[in-house]
């Protein structure tokens, strides 16, 4: 009977988490969203990086919770995200502040989680240097205004910075790659399964999955809030450097506009959290 009530209860899960999943999937690759922030946000992160970590040893057990998830993010990353990429293009103030609401919202319940095991002095000193380093990398970044021409070489880096998006939640793959000029050729890339962009970034992005996930896995099992603190550091950090400061400026009815949309955001994620609470 028990059983059976369990199984119910993860067939009436199956659709929320596909939307969630999508979310992650529109977060990597929307210009400024981090689909690793919102896989914490939502969170699948631990799982899935337990998951990549020891495939053989987790299979069983996770691939049921995260099939929903990949599902999803296949979703949001292959088809939503164009839709979406349109109103960010033309709303990009409006779309920012939404995004940037949803993960606010999940601060609190993120905080939390990050304190589950106690928070001592190297807790905080991880939250306050994953802040700056990430505050820094990201103003150093939006500096910089190199183009190259892409290539195999240089979609095995883009392979590379999505993945890092996933395993290092807060680094977003198009704020590293919009300032080389490979953000939208990737991307478009995908969009039409171009071999010669879906090669190159499937194997960069595996290599990274390989070398990286192990070590981000064993960082969280032996420490944890350390760990756990050090990304709510770069949340934080890489949710402010989204914010469309400019367009608050625009107008009065823009500024309220923006503050509707922070507030919806904001508003949206906090029904999520209870749900997701509640169907957990």
């Amino acid at each position: 009977m028990k059983k059976k009530k369990n199984v119910i209860q993860y067939i009436f899960r199956i659709p929320f988490h596909i939307l969630q999943g999508a979310f992650i999937g529109l977060g990597a690759v929307l210009p400024g969203i981090s689909g690793g922030v919102l896989s914490v946000v939502f969170g699948v992160y631990k799982p899935l990086m337990e998951l990549l970590a020891n495939p053989a040893q987790n299979y069983k057990t996770h691939v049921p919770r995260l099939l929903p998830y990949i599902l999803g993010y296949v979703i949001g990353f292959m088809q939503v995200a164009n839709l979406l990429a349109y109103f960010l293009t033309e709303y990009p103030g409006f779309s920012l502040c939404l995004f940037i609401g949803l993960i606010t919202g999940m601060l609190p319940s993120l905080w939390q989680e990050a304190g589950v095991r106690g928070r001592n002095g190297a807790s905080y000193l991880s939250l306050l240097l994953s802040m700056g380093t990430v505050f820094v990398l990201l103003i150093a970044l939006n500096a910089t205004s190199v183009k190259i021409v892409p290539g195999f070489v240089w979609y095995l880096f883009c392979g590379f910075c999505l993945a890092l998006s996933i395993i290092a939640p807060g680094m977003s793959f198009s704020t590293l790659l919009m300032p080389l000029g490979l953000y939208t050729p990737f991307v478009e890339g995908i969009g039409r399964l171009s071999p010669e962009v879906l090669i190159p970034g499937g194997i960069g992005g595996l290599i990274t999955i390989i070398f990286l996930s192990k070590a981000v896995n064993s960082l969280f099992d032996n420490h944890y809030s350390i760990a756990f603190h050090g990304i709510v550091g770069i949340i934080i950090a890489a949710t402010v450097m989204i914010i469309p400061f400019e367009t608050f400026t625009i107008s009065t009815t823009n500024c309220l506009l923006n503050v509707f949309f922070l507030a919806a955001g904001v508003f949206i994620a906090s029904l999520l959290d209870k749900l997701n609470h509640k169907i957990a």
